[in-house]
Parts: structure tokens; C-alpha cells; sequence
């Protein structure tokens, strides 16, 4: 092991990359590397970087040129690497390799190669590869909570969306294999696993012919694992059988993430989402009578070419008739290789960010009225972090998915990676504050 080269691993962009980080560190690991997030000391530098939008391609850009300043050899992974595969070399002199999003599991041969005096460029156009239970990982999340993918790519072509090109068509993994890798995870004290792929209610459909979500909870509800929440559903996949797998598997969370991005019926269509206006109202209904308990959660994209101040309207209505748990507001990002590039009638960025504040500004109220409804109740929550300092706690309810939700602020004895009870004594839009209600 003598004499391998140290290797820092920056991660940047959504949880797919995180889990594509973490095999990657775990790969080099068990090769006898040297594998840490200190970029200070280490020989190389592999930053995943993020390529989904303008901003996220700005941040791995600074990443990057930070790192080539501090005189480190980098290696440049995930979705800017695929993106850019044909000029990143070119552009940034220390890049010693260029690593795709469907070739992260090699490399261990690509440091290898770069060791040897290689510039390596490890891309395959038509990214295939997806990791099952067998690939080593380590965990960059807090100790009670790990992230599962269930599948990887996206079948849709949404107007405004690189995520295919970058990441490829659907591929599932199979249901004893997401459920090996839970029951591991399990073994290793994880509280909360969060189910996640680009499209989680279209689980299975390319392995098995049709999508198998249902009878994935319902196996992963023999794991001993208190939470299982899910992300990134897609409306016509929230079905009779899924709503009733999470309303009767006890450990899935009623945590429904149902990105919609616009309610008005033309936007839908020039998003090549033209079915979704005929689903909304009705499977919100649907959701709110079969799982009365249902933490609600979307996204929402203001700025869309040809949006109007009619269409942004029909959205503000709609958001609030509906009365969200939670919602995130994005401004269009116009992203080369996608339907919406050139779409006519662009919108000023100004507009969009009025809008964006705008819509944020009207949700602020109902949410403050969504967390009120719990002072007084003692609800579990999933301590993460301490300030060592006060000795207060951080965690989150249910109610709230790490780095996109709120928290839940803890006074009282607990301990990292514990599930404890917490009654709770205030509330703010996002925020909740409480006391551990017995001794923990």
C-alpha cells in the first residue's frame, strides 16, 4: 500500500452524484488509497461535478479552477464531464482524466492509468452502468440516514431537461438487490433510507415491463428500518397500488415529492408534459383522501419560454387551492441540447426572479400554518447534527427530507443517529423548535 497517491473527492450537484461519490470512494478505498475530503494535503483532486443547469455548471467551474490554482491533479467526473467530454482536457490543463457518468466504477484504473503518465478520457456516450448491493461504498451523509438508488436515467424527454443526455434511458435495479443493499444499510444503524432515482414511480418498468414500485415498498417494509421516504415521483405513477403500498407498509412515510413544475395547461404542453394538467387537481385529491396523513411536496419552474402573467397567475391559484407542505420555486434555466434552448419568447431574468419571489412569497404563509399545526405534539425526530457550543440539536420530523426541507431544532438529552420524541413548543415557516420529550 506504500507510496499510493492521497486523494481528496469533492461532491457537488443532487444525491444521484452523492451515491455516485460514495461508491467511487469506497472503490478507491478498498484499492488501499489513501481517500479523504481534504483537498489540502491530497495528491489528486476528483471533483463529481454538477452540469444541470447554468449555475450548478458555475460552482463545479470555480471547483475546478480553485483547485488547478492550489496545483492539484484533477480528475473530473460525473455530469459536466459527460456533458463537455469532447473539450474539458482542452480547457483545463490540470485535468489528468475526464470520467462519465456511466463510467465511475472504473476508477480505480483510471488513476492507475494517470499515474502511469496517461490523460485519460473514460466516457462512454450512452452511459449503461448502474451499481448494485456488491459495489463498496462509503457513506457521506449523517450516520442515521443513507440514500438508495432504485434506478438511474430517465425514458421522458422533458423540454427543459439535460438529465437523459447526461445520464441516459431508465435502468432498474433489480427488487433483491435494492432490498440486499436496504437490509446492509440496516445492519450499519441507518434510521432513514430515501428511495431515489430520476423518476422513482417508474421503478422497474424497463426490467420488468411494467413499474414495480408497489412491490418494492412492500419488500422493503420486511427491512428494519423505521423511515423509508421517497423522492421524485412522477404523477401518472403515483397508482391505485402504490398510494395503497404506502398507506399500509408501516415504515414508508406518507412523503409524497411530486415535482409538478406548472399548472396551467399550455406551459404543460411546451414542457412536453401536456397530460399533467388533466391529473393534477384530481390526483391531489386522491392523494389527500387515500393518505389523509400525506406530506406534500413540490417544485415548481417560473420563466418558462412564453409563461405569461395569465399562466403565472393559474400557478399562484393553484399553489394556493392545494396548500403544499412544501414548495421549491426554480427560474427557467435554458440548457443547449434541450427542446427549450431557442424556444421563442425567452423572458428577462428579472421577470423570472419576480416571479420566483413572488410565488415564494405566497407559500410562506401556508407553510407557517403547516408546521403551527404541530406545537403541542410530540413527534419523532431523527437527531443529526449538535452545536457544541449550546448543546442543542438538530434534526428532522417526518415531515422533512435532508438539505431541501426544514428542521427541527432539539433542546433536551438525545444522541446522534437516534430516533427520539420531541414535543414541540414553536414553529416558524420553515423551521420547528422543541424538548425531548423523555430522557433519550
Amino acid at each position: 500500500m506504500a507510496g499510493k497517491p492521497t486523494i481528496a473527492v469533492t461532491h457537488l450537484g443532487c444525491e444521484k452524484n452523492r451515491i455516485d461519490t460514495e461508491h467511487m470512494m469506497g472503490l478507491l478505498a478498498q484499492a488501499g488509497y489513501d481517500v479523504s475530503a481534504n483537498d489540502d494535503a491530497a495528491d489528486y483532486a476528483i471533483v463529481n461535478t454538477c452540469s444541470f443547469i447554468q449555475e450548478a455548471r458555475e460552482e463545479s467551474v470555480r471547483t475546478l479552477v480553485s483547485l488547478a490554482e492550489a496545483g492539484k491533479r484533477i480528475v473530473i467526473t460525473g455530469c459536466m464531464a459527460q456533458h463537455f467530454r469532447d473539450t474539458l482536457l482542452d480547457e483545463i490543463p490540470e485535468a489528468v482524466a475526464v470520467v462519465g457518468t456511466g463510467d465511475y466504477h472504473k476508477i480505480v484504473d483510471v488513476v492507475q492509468r494517470t499515474e502511469a503518465g496517461e490523460r485519460v478520457q473514460e466516457i462512454s456516450e450512452e452511459p449503461t452502468y448502474i451499481a448494485d448491493e456488491t459495489v463498496p461504498r462509503y457513506r457521506t451523509t449523517a450516520e442515521g440516514t443513507a440514500y438508495l438508488r432504485v434506478a438511474e436515467g430517465c425514458d421522458y424527454r422533458c423540454a427543459f431537461c439535460i438529465i437523459p443526455h447526461l445520464r441516459g434511458d431508465q435502468r432498474s435495479r433489480s427488487i433483491e438487490s435494492i432490498v440486499a443493499e436496504a437490509h446492509k444499510l440496516a445492519d450499519e444503524g441507518v434510521q432513514e433510507l430515501i428511495l431515489i432515482s430520476q423518476i422513482t414511480t417508474n421503478y422497474g418498468l424497463d426490467r420488468y415491463g411494467k413499474p414495480k414500485l408497489a412491490e418494492l415498498l412492500r419488500a422493503l417494509g420486511e427491512v428494519d428500518i423505521p423511515w423509508v421516504r421517497i423522492h421524485y415521483a412522477y404523477p401518472t405513477g403515483l397508482t391505485e397500488s402504490v398510494i395503497a403500498a404506502i398507506r399500509e407498509t408501516p415504515n414508508i412515510l406518507p412523503y409524497i415529492d411530486l415535482p409538478l413544475q406548472h399548472s396551467h395547461p399550455e406551459v404543460l404542453r411546451s414542457m412536453n408534459r401536456p397530460w399533467q394538467a388533466n391529473v393534477n387537481d384530481r390526483l391531489l385529491a386522491q392523494i389527500r383522501e387515500q393518505l389523509p396523513n400525506a406530506v406534500m411536496r413540490t417544485t415548481f419552474i417560473v420563466g418558462f419560454p412564453g409563461e405569461t402573467e395569465e399562466h403565472f397567475e393559474h400557478l399562484c391559484d393553484f399553489v394556493q387551492r392545494h396548500e403544499f407542505d412544501h414548495v421549491g420555486v426554480f427560474t427557467f434555466s435554458p440548457e443547449d441540447g434541450t427542446a427549450a434552448f431557442d424556444l421563442p419568447n425567452q423572458l428577462p431574468q428579472e421577470v423570472m426572479d419576480g416571479r420566483r419571489d413572488r410565488l415564494m412569497a405566497l407559500q410562506q404563509p401556508i407553510s407557517l400554518k403547516r408546521n403551527q399545526a404541530y406545537v403541542g405534539q410530540t413527534v419523532d425526530v431523527l437527531i443529526e447534527q449538535v452545536n457544541p457550543k449550546t448543546g442543542q440539536f438538530l434534526g428532522r420530523s417526518a415531515r422533512y427530507s435532508p438539505d431541501v426541507d426544514g428542521l427541527v431544532y432539539v433542546t433536551g438529552p438525545a444522541r446522534l443517529g437516534a430516533i427520539v420524541p420531541v414535543t414541540i413548543t414553536a414553529a416558524e415557516p420553515y423551521d420547528l423548535f422543541g424538548e425531548v420529550a423523555v430522557s433519550a
